[in-house]
């Protein structure tokens, strides 16, 4: 039975003009100036919190390749949150929510899939940077070269905008009710989706396809190097190397665990357990709270990081001193 109250999406005229309302967290009017200002803070933490590791890592001249990927991870942080977190500050300062456009909620939710994709895939090339470290040792800066380091970056984002490309394709050519409020601070696939009047499961398949290909693939392939760094810890004799060789990995797992304990709950679900306010706590976890402890964690579990932070800050003191 066709649906009445629909918007065909090859009404192109329509999706030109078409607007979104992003309802935010309207539901808590009494807390939006509350809300403000924790976001505006968490934000501006988070930002220079990934710029400092950023400009640390740049300034070491004699980086190690993982210092490579930590770089393009402080990047793909700062974009998430500048894709994210304007529109949800401006969101909590109007009552009844803010519009988006048609392009604007579709570039939105390409970015965002995209750095998040970019993401995962860039935790893959790191667990295999550890693999590399404790399972060849001898053979680390020659199989981790710059230039191989440099093709693992561009290929983790290539192929993780392609993926998001496709996806937001399919699902901005699906028909939308007349009900456009999505009930959420960004356009989320999840809630984008809700609004869609196909029925059954195939709006959903293009996002599991990508949550294939961005999740369950990626984690699996981490899963295979941490079963290998595990059996070649197992050979390991002495305790103090064996837990020096761990400690390298900490970091990478706790970052690892955030970024796909968080995804897996929103995106590898069916449409029908949709829920706006569940949701909207665990994105607020990824897109604010997570990003704001991967600087934390990488500066305090890492000990080349912490020293080149605090080469950093003692140049920057002698310049001012001078």
């Amino acid at each position: 039975m066709p649906c009445e109250d629909c918007m065909e999406s090859n009404n192109k005229s329509t999706d030109a003009t078409m607007e979104f309302l992003l309802l935010g967290f309207s539901e808590l009017l009494c807390l939006r100036v509350l809300l403000f200002l924790i976001f505006l803070v968490v934000h501006l933490v988070t930002l220079a919190g990934n710029v400092m590791i950023f400009t640390a890592v740049v300034m070491e001249p004699s980086r190690p390749p993982m210092f490579s990927f930590l770089c393009l991870l402080s990047v793909i942080e700062l974009c998430y949150t500048l894709v994210i977190v304007p529109k949800t500050l401006l969101s909590l300062t109007v009552v009844d929510g803010s519009t988006i456009s048609f392009i604007g909620c579709a570039a939105q939710m390409h970015l965002f899939v995209a750095l998040g994709g970019a993401e995962c895939f860039l935790l893959v090339a790191m667990s295999y940077d550890r693999y590399v470290a404790i399972c060849q040792p001898l053979h680390y800066l020659a199989v981790m070269s710059e230039g191989f380091c440099l093709k693992l970056a561009v290929a983790c984002c290539l192929g993780s905008f392609a993926i998001a490309l496709g996806l937001t394709v399919a699902v901005f050519r699906l028909p939308f009710c007349r009900s456009h409020r999505i009930n959420h601070f960004f356009c989320d696939v999840p809630a984008v989706l809700h609004l869609t009047c196909t029925q059954g499961y195939s709006p959903e398949l293009p996002l599991l396809a990508a949550c294939v290909l961005l999740l369950l693939l990626p984690f699996l392939l981490i899963f295979i190097s941490y079963v290998c760094i595990a059996s070649a810890l197992l050979h390991i004799t002495s305790s103090a190397g064996r837990g020096k060789a761990f400690s390298t990995c900490i970091t990478h797992l706790a970052i690892t665990l955030l970024h796909y304990g968080c995804a897996t709950f929103i995106y590898i679900r069916p449409k029908s357990s949709y829920s706006p306010a569940r949701d909207k706590m665990v994105s607020l976890v990824y897109t604010n709270i997570t990003p704001l402890l991967y600087p934390l964690i990488y500066s305090l579990r890492n000990k080349e990081i912490r020293r080149v932070l605090r080469k950093m800050l003692r140049r920057k003191k002698i310049a001012q001193l001078n």
